[in-house]
């Protein structure tokens, strides 16, 4: 094992290759994501994004950022606190993710339209609550847009009792191109260091929001997306243009 075979160079030199890998093969997936995307949003609907664990960086890149498209919604578990009225300490509980009914609960509380578009992300794709939120989306009529690693859905069983996974129930899936358990770099010994789905993620997010953007500027019409907050006056327009989805996007500190 050479010296560089746990570095800050690697990391980067490898990842930087996936990243440029994926910019190309994932190009018709792109296109077909963006696609649910503009019809989402020239439907007047809300693309409604959801993850557990760190696959909330994904969602938070899809929902109420600056350069991003205004009719978003980030679905969490805390919602069944801020939302639902369940106590703080319902959230230490560990095995949440796993509790049947748990999805179903924050889908009640977003009150989603049949337009609306559902966004899941989970690197293995086979969480309970991921699995259950695109089972409950699913027979709700809506469409679904996985993003997942699928080197490592396919490596590991199917967690929840439908024996599905994400992939399975999506109308377009986002390969992130991450490796089985998301780290990059085996150390010496066992175990691996430095997860890669958040950078292919975040890629394959805007790589989307770009194509979908693409499609409503050549259909005549103008993306509502956002402006940074702290230019001015963009406050002032994000309020403006949020107007339109009052009661169906939320907006708080986070």
């Amino acid at each position: 094992m050479s010296d560089e075979s746990v570095s800050a160079r690697r990391f980067a030199r490898e990842s930087m290759a996936v990243l440029d890998r994926l910019t190309e093969s994932a190009q018709d997936d792109v296109v077909r994501a963006a696609e649910l995307i503009a019809d989402c949003v020239r439907a007047d609907g809300v693309i409604q994004a959801f993850g557990t664990g760190h696959s909330q960086a994904t969602v938070l890149e899809i929902a109420g950022r600056a350069g991003g498209l205004v009719p978003t919604n980030r679905l969490s578990i805390a919602d069944l606190v801020l939302y639902g009225g369940e106590p703080p300490g319902a959230l230490d509980d560990p095995l949440l993710e796993r509790r049947a009914g748990v999805a179903a609960r924050i889908y009640e509380l977003a009150a989603p339209r049949p337009q609306d578009l559902f966004v899941v992300i989970s690197n293995s794709g086979v969480n309970n609550v991921v699995v259950e939120m695109a089972l409950h989306a699913k027979e709700h009529g809506h469409r679904i847009l996985a993003i997942t690693s699928l080197a490592h859905t396919r490596a590991v069983p199917a967690g929840h009792p439908s024996g599905r996974k994400l992939a399975d129930l999506a109308d377009v899936v986002l390969d992130n191109a991450a490796p089985r358990g998301d780290a990059l770099m085996e150390l010496p010994g066992g175990g691996a260091v430095c997860a890669l789905s958040t950078l292919t993620g975040v890629l394959l997010v805007q790589m989307a929001v770009a194509e979908a953007s693409a499609l409503l500027i050549a259909a005549g019409e103008r993306p509502p997306v956002y402006v940074s907050a702290n230019v001015p006056g963009g406050f002032e327009g994000n309020l403006e243009l949020e107007k339109r989805y009052t009661g169906r996007i939320r907006r708080t500190a986070s």
